[in-house]
């Protein structure tokens, strides 16, 4: 079922996407339309050489329609270059995913104008409620226009110049400019947190699965403790309620991702109790029990420490509702690759975070890529759910992608998924990964630093096996 949701959902995206090309290509066929990045349920696009005013993407949203309704036969083939070839309208255009047979079997969603350019908001076929409402993503396309103006101007924007860079000998070089960047990014962060740290006194950290959250953590600490701060870890693990009264999910198994999972009331009350000076008796929570131990250790914040809590619920303002904002600094970390192949086929961040779970599971669970795959419908519900409506909350994001990564995970990765079994039922997103790793010239990661996020996934690193 899952595999029939991952196809269902990937098909019918790729198609509205060759769709919006051929109709902005009619439109304004002076102009190039960008496929610049994805947001939750939807993708950022642009025009390469014009802002479009809200009844210009009115329009090419009635257009889409118009489109989706003519029932367009489309044939595609995969060819020897990686892409899958799709003949439409008399077009000829390349992609990376799977499309459908024709215009008429796409469920299509709407258009948001979201200047400069729009947003196609789209929804899955096992989440019909998915498209009733967007949250305006103005931080996270901040992150993703940052992170892009960067590479461009390294003129590193897309993977075949990477793979030229790396063809160059100039390995090195980008690995030291991409971590160089991600010291610079980390120091800024415990730099604002040290400005306004008169307020501050919890930092939370949130972010979807595989975002390198554990090395962040880590390389965070480090340089609040250089700034003089000194982080105390809460776990919110010892705060679950007790297993009879925890909420259950559809299938009826106990839902332990639910807020309500949470004993909300005395986590806000130990909350106030530290900011205003106090100590508290931490619970420690038995998972055989199911139950609150008997044990319980003592906390309290001295003038020079700060508390830093992370967790998928540590976005979500249900979590200290009672707490004042200003004494809570917010982090959202997530990979967000920036080089795409060309303007119309961008690397799903979703699939670079598949990607690096998939090697970590294998390097240190044992897990095979098989049962990750199916795992990651549910993973990606629950952030559905869970992360992404509250990543505008957050005061700060951090993109933990690295412009090398997928050249130097190819060699990781590429073994694993060639390993899975003809008949897996994961046979479609195993060959959509493998399209995307042939892009990426492999690169060689001794000279990958040891902090580096990259070896969270890769191993070898000083915070992790």
């Amino acid at each position: 079922m899952a595999e029939t949701s991952f196809r269902r959902n990937s098909r019918n995206r790729q198609s509205l996407v060759l769709g919006l090309i051929l109709t902005v290509q009619e439109l304004f066929p002076n102009e190039q339309l960008r496929i610049m990045h994805s947001i939750p349920d939807g993708i950022y696009c642009e025009l390469k050489n014009s802002l479009l005013s809200p009844r210009e993407v009115k329009r090419i949203e009635e257009r889409l329609k118009e489109w989706i309704l003519a029932d367009v036969p489309i044939s595609s083939a995969t060819g020897d270059d990686g892409f899958i070839h799709c003949h439409l309208d008399g077009t000829k255009l390349k992609t990376l995913f799977k499309v459908v047979a024709s215009s008429s079997a796409v469920e299509y969603c709407r258009l948001v104008d979201f200047p400069p350019g729009f947003i196609l908001h789209y929804t899955e076929y096992n989440n019909p409620g998915a498209c009733a409402l967007l949250v305006q993503p103005e931080k996270l396309s901040a992150t993703f226009c940052e992170s892009q103006r960067w590479v461009e101007n390294l003129h590193l924007a897309e993977v075949s110049d990477v793979n030229a860079a790396i063809a160059a000998k100039r390995s090195v070089e980008l690995i030291c400019m991409a971590e160089a960047l991600h010291e610079k990014k980390i120091s800024a962060i415990a730099d604002r947190i040290l400005k306004h740290r008169k307020h501050i006194r919890i930092i939370l950290i949130a972010g979807p699965s595989s975002s390198g959250k554990t090395t962040f953590i880590q390389r965070l600490s480090t340089q609040l403790k250089v700034n003089n701060l000194h982080p105390v870890a809460l776990s919110l693990d010892n705060y679950f309620v007790s297993r009879e009264v925890t909420p259950r999910d559809a299938d009826g198994q106990y839902d332990y991702d639910a807020i309500e999972a949470l004993d909300l009331p005395l986590l806000d009350d130990h909350l106030k109790t530290l900011v205003k000076g106090g100590t508290i008796q931490t619970p420690v929570y038995d998972f055989i029990s199911g139950r609150r131990s008997s044990q319980v250790n003592p906390l309290y914040l001295r003038e020079n420490e700060i508390l830093l809590i992370e967790g998928i619920h540590g976005l979500n303002p249900r979590l200290f509702p009672s707490l004042d904002r200003n004494q809570l600094f917010k982090i959202y970390i997530s990979a967000l690759f920036q080089s795409n192949i060309d303007n119309y086929n961008r690397i799903p961040t979703s699939e670079v975070r598949l990607i690096r779970r998939m090697a970590r599971d294998n390097r240190t669970r044992g897990i095979n890529p098989d049962q990750t795959f199916a795992q990651w419908s549910s993973v990606r519900r629950g952030e559905n759910t869970i992360i992404f409506p509250y990543q505008e909350e957050a005061d700060v994001m951090f993109n933990s992608s690295l412009l090398y990564e997928l050249n130097a995970l190819r060699p990781y990765a590429e073994p694993l998924l060639r390993s899975i079994p003809e008949d897996s039922p994961h046979h479609d997103l195993v060959a959509l990964l493998l399209r995307i790793l042939s892009f990426f010239t492999p690169l060689e990661t001794s000279k990958v630093p040891f902090n580096s996020i990259l070896r969270e996934f890769i191993g070898g690193g000083l915070y992790h096996n």
